[in-house]
Parts: structure tokens; C-alpha cells; sequence
């Protein structure tokens, strides 16, 4: 890389959008990865009787537009040379053909159409009709959940639940999808955006059309499904009155959105092959670009269209990870409320193992390694010796516990040793957990710098290879790590002879998990 490339990059900035479930980010970062300005601002899942979750799409925009005027006062307006949004996936927006929201964005949370979609792919394997469950791996790599939560079930739910909504709908559109079409005024996916539906022939990944077998198995008609591009192209110019309220160039570029998952691949360095990040985010996952497809419908683990038309994603996903840690401090008596940092304080006077006490962090369900949306969590082995710190730290170690679990799925997955794993996420910020982290798993964990933006440097990186200015040879020296965190042997035979319990209490509570949960569920 020559002196005026990096210049360059150092000195052009991207307007960065994180959309997550429970805060909106909007960024300005360099085209070199350099968080320059973050303002975020909390977001609110209303839940719905019957297994609805919904939030304000509307609400979205106004706040982004609103955020994005602050930071971009950080910035000379002419150095803004692209827009880039990322955030959560699997959730659906219904939309006029101006892309304004006719109806609330069903959140991935959302399972009213389960009974829908368990029409169309349910049977005896596995929940599944095995021609189903055939036909879906074969082409995609998945299948829609027979749980609901996902694209597929929701838009059953609005077709055949809400038929005014559905009348009003000219599109359905993922998250970072509907931000991207505020911004130019043109509905459009990629592959990756639309991973979760689960509706494109994935065994392709040049070939930009749904599936029309898929589509027919799911009952669904093309006509609202938006237009695929090319993963990480450009949409075109923001449109001339959001760049006039913004004060940005009508030249500004919009890039397609991405999944989270796209992006703190990205956003982590771990862009090639055999790269891995882990995260401890509201949710957690384990993964790296693969340069083909698989499946293993067993654990719940898949590929999905990668960071260009080349390569896979590892997809898995954690209900639960950075949330039973907020879950602990909202639960503690009003007055007690200890922040974040507090309770990993406490946790810290805790001798590693919590006493003896397994942790399951299923407060949410679980996707992966298994699929059960009936699980639930708890502490194991508690006695009248059990401190307040124990059972935090047993919270702490029971998301690593969880996370060794889905890692070991994972290893055998791609059949490799998946080391030095870059990690990020807010309950990546804590020593502590990162440290416990490299303990449970036996593996390094380097921990990349402003690991609560990852996802944001991450759009920023991608606007940057759209436009020419980084290769993806290069992303992994672009980000820096801040702290490399290495397994300490002294706690290894405590870790393992807990981590060997963990499995098997899933195992034997499943049952019991199943017969008080699953009218909730149903």
C-alpha cells in the first residue's frame, strides 16, 4: 500500500448505521477502520401475547437521521464519501413502494407464524418433513425454523394473519435493507441479507434470483421479496433530500446492508478463510468464511452466502450471551442494582469454577448447538455456602461454557483447530469474561480494539472494498487488537470438569423444559 492509498483511506469517512435489537449506533469511520464518532441510542422490544415482538420501524429512521446530523458534525461534510448500514437479521419489515412502514418490523423474537411455517416444512425428522428438510439443505443450507422467528414465518403470519397489513405491503424487507432503501429510495437484498429466509439457491452464489421451488414450498409468492444484488455493491447516491437534510454530498454512495454477522467478520479482521471471531454480544455465535457449503442439521449449524460471490459464512447463533448479564442486573432488588462493571468486580473476588456451580444461560432458548426454543437457564449445585459472587462469575462462565459447546460443534464443523479467536461485543469490554473466555476454551482470544463498534468499523470496511479502496487481503492489518488474552493452565482442570456437566444438563432437563414450556412456544 502506497502513502496517498492510505492517505486517502485514513481521510475519507463512511456514515456507519449498527441496528441491533437492543441499540441503534450510528458511526463515523474511515475507510481505514478508525472510529472516529459514535452516537447510539437504546431500542425497546414490545412483546405481543402469542409470541409477538415487534418494534418501531418508523422510529428507526427518525433516530438515525438524528443521530447521523451529531456525528457528522465530527467531520468535514465533503470527506463523507459512503453510506453503510449492518445490524440484526432474521427480523421483517413491511413496506409501501416509498418504503415507509405499513406495520411494526416483526423482530426475530417474533413466533406467531410457527404454525404457518410448521405447515409447510414440519413432519417426523427432526420436526421436519424429510422431502422438505431434503430439498431446502440441498439448495440453501437451511430450513425455516419450525419455531417461527424468521423471515418465512413472519411473512405467513402477516399473510395470512394480518391481511390488512399484507394489502398495504408492496415489500418485505430485513433491517439493514429497509435503512439502505430509506436512504436511496430503492428495495433491494443480497444474498446475504435474505440468508435467513432461506429462499435462494445458495449452491449458486452468482445467481441473483429466489428460488422458485423454495418459494413454493413455502407458500410464498416472489412479488414482495425485493430485488437481489451483489453482496457489498453499491445501490447508488444517497437521495437528494436526505443528503440536503444531512448536509452531505448528493454523491454519497449507498452500499448494500449487511447481517451483523457479515460485518464483525469484517469488523473482527477475520475476513479469509479459516479466520474466526466469537462474540459476546445480546446473542453470541462462532464463526469464519469457508470456501463451500454445508450443513449440519443436527446442531443447527450452516454456511450462508458469504462476504462476496466466492465464499460462506459459518451461521450458528446463541440466544443468550451479554443478555443474561443484563437479565442478572434488571432482576437484582431495586436497591442493589449493580452496573455491568460492578458485577464483574464481584465476580473477579470469585475463585474460578463459582464453587462448583454450573451456570446455563438458556434464559432466551437456544438455537445452536441445539435448537430448542423450550430451554431454559438456571444455576446448578447451589448450596448454603454459594456467594452473590459465585453466581455471578457462574453467569460469566456459563455464556463461556456455552460458547466451548457451540466452538467444539464448530471445530468439527469445518474440521479444523479454530485458534487465537478475535473477539468482540459489549461483555467483550470485560477482562474478566474475555480471560474466562481463553480458559473454558482452551484457545487465545485477541481482542480487537473498540470491540463495541466492530460491527460499525465493520460497514465502514465494506464500504471501502466497494469502492475500491481496501482489499480483503488487507482488512486483517487494518484492525487493530488491543489485548490478547491466553489460556492460564492452572484453571484448566477445574473449567473442564465443570464444562464436561454442561451438556448433560440439557440433556436431562430436556424433557422437563419441553412439558412447561411448550404451550408458550406453540
Amino acid at each position: 500500500m502506497n502513502d496517498d492509498a492510505r492517505d486517502r483511506r485514513s481521510e475519507s469517512f463512511a456514515l456507519a448505521i449498527d441496528l441491533g435489537s437492543g441499540a441503534l449506533k450510528v458511526g463515523i469511520v474511515s475507510l481505514a477502520g478508525e472510529v472516529v464518532a459514535v452516537e447510539q441510542t437504546p431500542l425497546e422490544t414490545e412483546r405481543l401475547p402469542g409470541g409477538g415482538a415487534i418494534q418501531d420501524a418508523s422510529g428507526w429512521w427518525d433516530a438515525v437521521r438524528g443521530l447521523a446530523s451529531s456525528v457528522l458534525a465530527e467531520v468535514p461534510s465533503e470527506r463523507v464519501v459512503a453510506i453503510s448500514c449492518t445490524g440484526q437479521w432474521a427480523s421483517t419489515i413491511p413496506v409501501d413502494a416509498a418504503g415507509e412502514p405499513v406495520g411494526p418490523c416483526l423482530m426475530w423474537l417474533d413466533t406467531r407464524g410457527a404454525e404457518h411455517a410448521r405447515r409447510a416444512v414440519g413432519g417426523p425428522l427432526l420436526g421436519y418433513s424429510p422431502r422438505a428438510l431434503r430439498t431446502w439443505i440441498r439448495r440453501t443450507g437451511g430450513v425455516p425454523s419450525r419455531y417461527g422467528g424468521d423471515p418465512v414465518s413472519h411473512m405467513l403470519h402477516m399473510e395470512r394473519d394480518e391481511p390488512t397489513t399484507a394489502a398495504a405491503a408492496r415489500w418485505y424487507l430485513e433491517p439493514v435493507d429497509y435503512l439502505s432503501m430509506r436512504f436511496t429510495g430503492r428495495a433491494a437484498a443480497t444474498l446475504a441479507s435474505m440468508s435467513a429466509a432461506w429462499l435462494t439457491d445458495n449452491r449458486r452464489l452468482a445467481h441473483l434470483e429466489y428460488d422458485s421451488v423454495l418459494l413454493r414450498k413455502a407458500q410464498l409468492h416472489p412479488y414482495k421479496l425485493p430485488p437481489l444484488v451483489a453482496t457489498g455493491s453499491l445501490l447508488g447516491p444517497v437521495r437528494p433530500e436526505v443528503a440536503t437534510e444531512l448536509g452531505l454530498g448528493h454523491d454519497v454512495q449507498v452500499v448494500t446492508g449487511t447481517p451483523d454477522l457479515h460485518s464483525a467478520a469484517l469488523g473482527t479482521g477475520a475476513a479469509e478463510a479459516g479466520q474466526a471471531h466469537i462474540t459476546i454480544s445480546t446473542t453470541s455465535w462462532v464463526s469464519l468464511p469457508v470456501p463451500r457449503k454445508r450443513t449440519d442439521a443436527i446442531h443447527s449449524i450452516a454456511t450462508v452466502p458469504g462476504l462476496d460471490a466466492y465464499s460462506y459464512l459459518v451461521a450458528n447463533n446463541h440466544e443468550a450471551a451479554g443478555l443474561c448479564l443484563r437479565w442478572l442486573r434488571e432482576a437484582l432488588p431495586a436497591d442493589r442494582i449493580r452496573g455491568f462493571e460492578e458485577l464483574t468486580e464481584l465476580a473477579a473476588t470469585a475463585a474460578p469454577g463459582s464453587g462448583g456451580i454450573v451456570f446455563t444461560p438458556w434464559i432466551a432458548g437456544e438455537r445452536s448447538p441445539v435448537d430448542d426454543r423450550n430451554a431454559r437457564g438456571g444455576w446448578h449445585n447451589l448450596s448454603v455456602q454459594t456467594s452473590g459472587a459465585d453466581l455471578v462469575r457462574a453467569v460469566l462462565e456459563g455464556v463461556a461454557y456455552n460458547c466451548r459447546w457451540l466452538h467444539e460443534a464448530v471445530e468439527r464443523f469445518t474440521r479444523r483447530r479454530l485458534d487465537r479467536l478475535r473477539i468482540f461485543g459489549g461483555g467483550a469490554q470485560s477482562d474478566l469474561w474475555c480471560q474466562i473466555h481463553a480458559d473454558v476454551l482452551d484457545r487465545t482470544i485477541e481482542r480487537v480494539a473498540d470491540p463495541m463498534h466492530a460491527n460499525l468499523r465493520g460497514a465502514a470496511l465494506f464500504a471501502a472494498l466497494a469502492l475500491g479502496e481496501v482489499r480483503r487481503d488487507e482488512i486483517r492489518e487494518l484492525v487493530r487488537v488491543d489485548r490478547v488474552f491466553k489460556p492460564n493452565p492452572q484453571n484448566r482442570a477445574t473449567y473442564d470438569r465443570l464444562y464436561a456437566e454442561f451438556p448433560h444438563l440439557y440433556r436431562a432437563q430436556r424433557g422437563m423444559f419441553a412439558r412447561l414450556n411448550e404451550a408458550d412456544n406453540a
